[in-house]
């Protein structure tokens, strides 16, 4: 079935010493295929999923409690683990240090 609305998990961080500083600037990690920016073409592979972007689609159904995986996987970005890296479109801490 298709819902009306879409909830979206999204995964954020910050080079910010303080992250509950409120000018602390926040950059997204952008997925290949999961809906993101609004200004970019919409992936296209049918009849194929990426399946990280797949998962974080049903996983925005749950908690994380129910999907332990995100807590390992917002671990590796933290680490800035290269394969993990690669699974998505962009990494905002490209060249500097990890948030």
């Amino acid at each position: 079935s298709v819902t009306k609305e879409r909830t979206e998990v999204i995964l954020q961080g910050t080079s910010s010493l303080d992250p509950n500083d409120p000018t602390a600037v926040w950059e997204e990690f952008e997925f290949k295929c999961k809906p993101g920016d609004l200004k970019r073409r919409p992936c296209f592979i049918s009849p194929y999923h990426y399946r990280l972007d797949w998962l974080m689609w049903f996983a925005a159904f749950q908690t994380y409690e129910q999907n332990e995986w995100i807590i390992h996987l917002a671990g590796k970005l933290l680490a800035q683990e290269e394969g993990t890296l690669s699974l998505l479109a962009t990494n905002p801490f490209a060249g500097r240090e990890p948030p």
